[in-house]
C-alpha cells in the first residue's frame, strides 16, 4: 500500500510539473491577443482605444479686442482607427481691464472628428456641440466647427493644436446672425490614446 501510494503522489508531483511546461510549449508559438504588438515606428490611435487630453486655451471675439486664457481636458474614444467622439471641459479666466475684478467662464462640448493620414502628424476636422456659461457669459447653447493637427511623439503620446469657431444659439433672430457673431477658441496641449 505504501508503494502505490507513494507511486501515485510521484506521478501527481511529475505531472503537475511537467504541466506548465507543456502548456507552454504548446501556446509559445501563439498569439492569444487579437490585437497584434505595437511596433515603436506604429504611431496613432487604434479602434476602441481612448484618448486623454490636457491643454491650455484661448478665445477672442473676432475683433481680437477681448480675450481670455485658460485650462482645459477631453477624454475621447476611437470608433475606428481615424474617427472619435469626445467630451471636452475647459474653465476661463478673465480679468477686465478696468478694474472690475477675476471672473470665471466655462465650455462643455461633444465632439466628433474624422482623423487624416498614418504617421506621426495626423490633422483632424470635425463638429462640436455644447454648452457656455459662467459669469461673463450668456448661459447658453453653441455649435462649432474644429480641426487640428495632433504630433506624436511617442506611439501613443502626442502634442496637438486645436481651433474651433463656435455660435450660440441665444441672443439673435436669425441664425445667420449668430454664426457672424461667434468666436474663436484654440488650445494646445499634451494627449495620450490607452
Amino acid at each position: 500500500m505504501k508503494t502505490t501510494k507513494l507511486i501515485l503522489v510521484s506521478s501527481l508531483l511529475a505531472f503537475a510539473g511537467l504541466s506548465p511546461a507543456f502548456a507552454q510549449a504548446t501556446t509559445s508559438g501563439t498569439n492569444l491577443s487579437t490585437t497584434p504588438p505595437r511596433g515603436m515606428d506604429d504611431y496613432g490611435a487604434r479602434t476602441g482605444d481612448w484618448e486623454f487630453t490636457l491643454g491650455g486655451s484661448g478665445a477672442s471675439n473676432k475683433e481680437m479686442d477681448d480675450s481670455l486664457g485658460g485650462l482645459n481636458f477631453s477624454v475621447g474614444y476611437f470608433l475606428t482607427d481615424t474617427f472619435e467622439v469626445a467630451a471636452r471641459q475647459s474653465v476661463n479666466y478673465s480679468n477686465a481691464a478696468g478694474g472690475g475684478g477675476a471672473s470665471y467662464d466655462a465650455s462643455t462640448f461633444i465632439a466628433v472628428d474624422q482623423h487624416f493620414g498614418s504617421g506621426r502628424f495626423r490633422p483632424f476636422v470635425g463638429l462640436n456641440v455644447g454648452a457656455l456659461y459662467g459669469e461673463n457669459t450668456s448661459d447658453t447653447w453653441a455649435a462649432g466647427i474644429e480641426g487640428g493637427l495632433k504630433f506624436y511623439v511617442l506611439p501613443k503620446t502626442f502634442l496637438f493644436a486645436i481651433a474651433d469657431y463656435a455660435w450660440s444659439f441665444k441672443g439673435s433672430k436669425s441664425p445667420t446672425h449668430n454664426f457672424n457673431d461667434g468666436a474663436f477658441l484654440w488650445s494646445v496641449g499634451v494627449g495620450f490614446n490607452l
